[in-house]
């Protein structure tokens, strides 16, 4: 079982990706909504045993690390606009915090005033950070495991749906609505967003010791962040937010490097475990094991606050004239977590917004904290 998972994983998404060139609908339905949806299939009708959903989830987790240097080695940091990204920082921000504090107002009737308080603090500081956030505000503002146990679950629900949002109708959404990004920041490689290029482009002219000179630089990065992000962590385990900050900087490093600088093929080989990891996380969903009966105005509250705050977030993006791409990469930051900033760059074909992404990401997460525990002194305060 173990051996056909492994074929699964690695080579469904290569075979996605080998057909895109062939059949040009592909490119349009998006290879990542295709491989989503076989995710969901498989997860759902194939239930994995628990040995074979731990070396599902083994895969995944591994795929991201490596995902982030290969495709920030690729993009022209010098196009980077800091600017913007504090802009669409401040937005996300700004938007959670509003409404998980009106939403408090909203569902906590009926509901034990410090309890909610405890939902509201883990939902902002979820949202503002990422899950690596929950389990520590839980703990300061004395949350109960029972209580912990629906926060989580409904959290896994409501985040999924709005990832299934993203992957299906993001991009459209989010440019409807929003300007679209300039013509010169999408830099994405012709076979994923057919954008026309002369055959003759030497970019895409790699030698095999280039090939092993990028995957050597990739491993050497993921090897050392994985080191540091342990050796700062009491238990020994993986500090997230250290991880994702040093695989940043060591990245952003590494693409100064003249073998390295612009080559698109690691750009998509950093694409090729974007996919992996989307396959990976859409095969772990069972719908069946999620209990959506717990506890409704909790579900309500987590619907209401991602939401809302993407709303409130699109009407501040409007009045600063930022970008859709930015905005949406921004959201999937805040509300998905950093590790799924590749995936959403990938789906929008711009390189540019990846850098902006995972900035605002670790931003979040070194903020969340404060912010959850804030809300829920004030809440208790005012209630």
């Amino acid at each position: 079982m173990s051996i056909i998972l492994l074929i699964y994983l690695l080579g469904l998404p290569l075979v996605i990706m080998l057909l895109a060139k062939r059949w040009s609908w592909i490119d349009k339905v998006s290879p990542m909504t295709i491989l989503y949806i076989i995710g969901l299939l498989v997860g759902n009708f194939i239930p994995l045993g628990k040995e074979t959903l731990e070396l599902n989830n083994t895969i995944g987790n591994i795929a991201v690390p490596v995902a982030i240097p290969l495709m920030l080695m690729a993009c022209n940091l010098k196009k980077w606009s800091t600017k913007k990204a504090v802009k669409a920082f401040f937005c996300g921000l700004v938007s959670v915090l509003i409404v998980s504090f009106a939403g408090f107002f909203l569902f906590h009737q009926g509901n034990d005033t410090k309890e909610f308080a405890q939902v509201c603090a883990v939902a902002a500081g979820i949202y503002t950070g990422g899950i690596p956030n929950a389990s520590p505000i839980a703990k300061g503002v004395g949350m109960s495991e029972e209580l912990y146990l629906y926060v989580s679950s409904y959290d896994l629900i409501v985040t999924g749906l709005y990832l299934i949002f993203v992957i299906f109708f993001g991009k459209t959404f989010f440019r409807k609505i929003l300007p679209a990004p300039k013509v010169e920041n999408v830099l994405f490689s012709e076979k994923f967003n057919n954008a026309a290029k002369p055959e003759n482009d030497s970019s895409k002219k790699i030698s095999f010791k280039q090939i092993l000179w990028i995957l050597g630089i990739t491993l050497a990065i993921v090897g050392i962040a994985y080191f540091v992000s342990t050796l700062v962590s009491s238990d020994g385990s993986v500090n997230m937010t250290v991880l994702i900050l040093t695989l940043t900087t060591l990245s952003i490093g590494a693409s100064f490097l003249k073998p390295i600088q612009e080559q698109e093929q690691s750009f998509d080989m950093g694409l090729y475990c974007v996919y992996v990891f989307c396959l990976s996380i859409a095969t772990a969903c069972n719908v069946s094991q999620m209990d959506l009966l717990g506890s409704l105005s909790i579900l309500g509250y987590l619907f209401f606050v991602i939401f809302g705050s993407i709303v409130l977030q699109l009407l501040f993006a409007r009045l600063l004239k930022i970008d859709g791409d930015t905005v949406m990469v921004s959201s999937v930051a805040l509300i998905n977590s950093p590790p799924f900033v590749p995936m959403a760059a990938a789906l929008l074909g711009n390189k540019e917004v990846l850098m902006i992404g995972i900035s605002i990401g670790l931003l979040g997460y070194m903020l969340g904290n404060y912010l959850g525990i804030g809300l829920f002194q004030l809440l208790m305060l005012l209630g």
